[in-house]
């Protein structure tokens, strides 16, 4: 009877132990995997709605200091939201007015020099070395043409996907001015009823990961638009030295892009050394280029190293695939939220593993994120 209830000895597993390690990490890689894929699918699939949250996280991280500081000077809460709402609506009505009026001011100029350019073109190909025909010349053109419209195909209809009617474009306006109204208001109340959702083991490590992910977005806001400001300056002073038109439009499509990380800045210096070319020669168009180069050179090796990798903590790598694949899989709104995401991403899982292991985050909670209002 005794015999009966002793327990079986343990047989050992035929499997190799680094083989039932890989197995282990595999499944779990591939459950990892398939949530991210059912993710992005989603993301993709809605992407009318989370396009203007995306854009409202960011809006709201932008003027969320203007707030704190209103607020620490007995402002009304309400009153601070709409005071800095107004202001950055000014800002970028500005622009937009600005720019508008300088390209019509000089639309004349630009057409008569257009046509100057166009003509030089022709009339330098006609002669030796190149000897091209205007019947090869237009042929040239219309392929050129065809060939540009196909390459952009990925990045305008990523934008045409977002809002391509009136009615689209009014309705996403309005889903991230509410959505940024209702962050700013009740962020904190926002994140804690989405982490009581959760098992309540695991609320406090994401509760510590959302403030993480809070401040390195409004960190990394802060950040990218002084690097913006920083390029559009920069080579908008070049464009106006060298007395190309539409300096400050140049300008401020420098500024708009930089918001985009490697490929805003590779198109909008595209742009600006090829107006050079155009309207001023080939001369000018080295000092654009040398200028661009210089501007850029500063934006690399001063500003993200000292700015923006405190603020992100993420890879120059990283920042160059997330980048390329945000592009490949949403064109702009792909590549304009892809450092954003990444970035946040990375501070709130690194926290919420330190958070699960016990020991405390790397820093404490400002007083100005919407995951603690304080």
């Amino acid at each position: 009877m005794a015999s009966l209830n002793a327990p079986r000895p343990v047989r050992e597993s035929s499997v190799p132990s680094g083989v039932r390690t890989a197995s282990e990490w595999s499944w779990r890689l591939l459950a990892i995997i398939a949530l991210a894929g059912v993710v992005i699918y989603l993301v993709l699939t809605f992407h009318e709605i989370v396009v203007p949250v995306l854009v409202a996280l960011l809006v709201a991280a932008l003027v969320q200091p203007s707030v704190a500081l209103l607020m620490r000077h007995r402002w009304p809460k309400w009153a601070a939201i709409l005071v800095s709402l107004l202001v950055l609506a000014g800002v970028v009505g500005g622009l937009v007015a600005l720019v508008t009026w300088q390209v019509r001011a000089g639309l004349p100029q630009l057409e008569h020099e257009s046509v100057a350019a166009y003509n030089r073109a022709r009339d330098a190909l006609r002669q030796a070395p190149w000897n091209i025909t205007d019947a090869q010349f237009a042929v040239f053109l219309r392929d050129a043409g065809t060939l540009a419209q196909k390459d952009s195909g990925a990045l305008i209809g990523g934008v045409l996907s977002v809002g391509s009617t009136t009615g689209r474009i009014l309705a996403d306006t309005l889903i991230a001015l509410f959505a940024t109204i209702f962050i700013l208001i009740d962020g904190a109340g926002i994140w804690r009823w989405m982490t009581g959702l959760l098992p309540r083991g695991g609320q406090p490590a994401l509760q510590a990961g959302g403030e993480a992910g809070w401040r390195t977005l409004t960190s990394f806001v802060r950040v990218q638009i002084l690097v913006a400001v920083v390029n559009g300056v920069g080579i908008g002073l070049v464009a106006f030295f060298l007395g190309l038109p539409l300096a400050i439009p140049i300008g401020v499509v420098v500024l708009l892009f930089s918001f985009i990380p490697v490929i805003g800045a590779i198109v909008s210096g595209i742009i600006a050394v090829v107006i050079a070319l155009v309207f001023a020669g080939p001369v000018q168009a080295l000092i654009m280029l040398a200028g661009v180069l210089l501007v850029h050179l500063l934006e690399a090796h001063v500003l993200q190293p000292l700015l923006v990798g405190g603020a992100v903590k993420v890879h120059p790598l990283a920042v160059v695939v997330g980048v390329a694949a945000g592009t490949g899989l949403a064109g702009v709104p792909g590549a304009l939220f892809a450092v954003p995401l990444i970035a946040v991403g990375n501070a709130m899982v690194s926290t919420m593993v330190r958070v699960s292991r016990g020991t405390p985050p790397e820093s404490a909670v400002e007083e100005d994120s919407p995951a603690n209002p304080g």
